[in-house]
């Protein structure tokens, strides 16, 4: 991974090499005493960071935040000053810079800022190429709220569903959409029937799973007056209603066999029959249907029928997992963080690479709606400026224990302490990110043969900070 570049300017030679010494392990290093000399490096070096101090020998640092903020490609600037106020931070802020730090300097506070700094510029980088991708889908299909724009990823497995999409979205073909909870069928049957050029309002969703079987029937193909007890009127399924649109049946697997033979004869003949009548009433409505299990599994336990798996499965769509394209996992998070900060009227913050460490090592056993809970309960918990470890779900911190179990690398003392995690919820909270510290720790130093300074670079952060943390822990 290419090393972040971090100019430092400061016209005191020791502070500019005290800074560079403290800092190098984890940046590419760049010293500047005046702003000619900081502005030649900002137009010659691809610069992310600069951390500049606010007078610089006759100079005002302001000019140089004002100079290298009009570049192509600015940095991410934070101000240092000895001479620090609240109006002078005020004002950096306003003309730019990312954040303000008074001397003299806690080194560790400044790395970490500089590495929070980082992480704010890659999620603005993310999250104008996500607009991008967002604006460019919007004008390839012209779809609306539910179009392409709703299936957010970047990795081959999203495009190739994006392209399957966009391909069978126009024909009348009956779409089976298979995949684990949380994938985003739904979102697949949205999108398809945006794309379809049928009426956007006609588009009706039934989850098969929640009502019996004879409501079910009523609900889909409706009933006439008397048909069953209760019956007090005529009323129109969902079939009818959606004449000249599409339906979505989710867990198609959950039907009945009456319900099966039912709308069988729907994808034969275009025809329905309400319980009770037995008229037929022609219907033009494209169907689409979901299902988080194997329904060739049912079929040969005889618990779902052939001919109507063979009818369903004309294109069939399988949604990949979340832990099937991980690095699909940024761009999720910032759109699910900006869509709840929005919601709870709170500033949109970024994830530290912690939070986003923890995000990408997860299993991820809920898909993409887990994650959405993830992202909603980092906005309500987080009164941070970011969201790290400490704001998200416990459970992301604590190592499966079935993975644990199997775990070739797991110690004796990994085991005491998820037998102590079971039994001292009190203190859950504090012990999951001890347990994720430890862990994280033990794995680099044994993929870096216990060399300190190698392990300090694959965890990102510098050799003084791990040895702390060896300390601590």
């Amino acid at each position: 991974m290419t090393t972040a570049t971090l100019l430092i300017v400061d016209d005191e030679k020791s502070t500019r090499d005290g800074l560079r010494m403290a800092l190098e392990e984890s940046f590419d290093c760049y010293v500047a005493a005046d702003i000619k000399e900081a502005m030649g490096l900002l137009k010659s070096e691809p610069i992310d960071l600069m951390l500049t101090d606010l007078r610089l020998a006759g100079d005002n640092g302001m000019d140089l935040l004002d100079q290298s903020l009009a570049l192509p490609h600015p940095p991410v600037a934070i101000m240092m000053t000895a001479y620090g106020s609240v109006d002078t931070a005020v004002e950096a802020m306003r003309r730019g810079a990312w954040n303000f730090v008074t001397k003299p300097l806690n080194l560790d506070e400044v790395e970490l800022l500089l590495k929070r700094a980082l992480r704010s510029r890659s999620l603005e980088k993310d999250k104008t190429r996500l607009e991008r991708e967002v604006q460019n889908l919007r004008v390839k299909s012209g779809s609306s709220k539910h179009g392409l724009e709703s299936l957010i990823g970047q990795s081959p497995a999203m495009q190739q569903i994006g392209d399957l999409v966009t391909q069978i979205a126009p024909t009348r073909a009956t779409v089976l959409i298979e995949g684990e909870s949380g994938t985003g069928k739904e979102l697949v049957a949205h999108a398809i029937h945006q794309l379809s050029g049928r009426p956007a309002d006609k588009l009706l969703v039934i989850n098969c799973a929640a009502l019996s079987p004879q409501l079910l029937e009523s609900e889909l193909f409706g009933h006439e007056k008397g048909a069953f007890t209760g019956a007090s009127q005529k009323r129109i399924g969902r079939f009818e209603q959606a004449n000249g649109g599409t339906i979505f049946l989710d867990e198609i697997g959950e039907i009945d066999q009456t319900t099966q033979v039912k709308l069988l004869r729907v994808l034969g003949e275009r025809t329905i029959e309400r319980v009770g009548s037995n008229t037929s009433v022609k219907v033009d409505v494209r169907v689409i249907t979901a299902t988080n299990k194997n329904l060739r599994d049912l079929v040969e336990k005889g618990e779902f029928r052939e001919d109507l798996y063979f009818r369903l499965n004309v294109v069939r769509v399988l949604m990949p997992t979340l832990r099937a394209r991980t690095e699909d996992i940024i761009l999720l998070s910032q759109a699910f963080l900006r869509e709840f900060s929005l919601e709870n009227k709170k500033e949109i913050k970024p994830l530290t690479d912690e939070a986003l460490s923890l995000l990408r090592s997860y299993t991820w056993p809920g898909n993409v709606r887990e994650l959405r809970t993830a992202m909603e309960h980092g906005v309500v918990m987080s009164n941070d400026p970011v969201i790290d470890t400490q704001h998200l779900p416990y459970f992301l911190s604590v190592p499966d224990a079935d993975a644990q179990r199997n775990d070739p690398q797991s110690t004796p003392q990994t085991s005491q302490i998820e037998e102590k995690r079971e039994n001292s919820l009190a203190s859950e909270g504090e012990f999951n990110l001890h347990v994720l510290e430890m862990r994280t720790i033990q794995r680099a130093l044994q993929e870096t043969h216990d060399n300190r300074t190698d392990a300090a670079r694959l965890l990102g952060i510098s050799r003084r900070t791990l040895q702390r943390k060896l300390k601590e822990l």
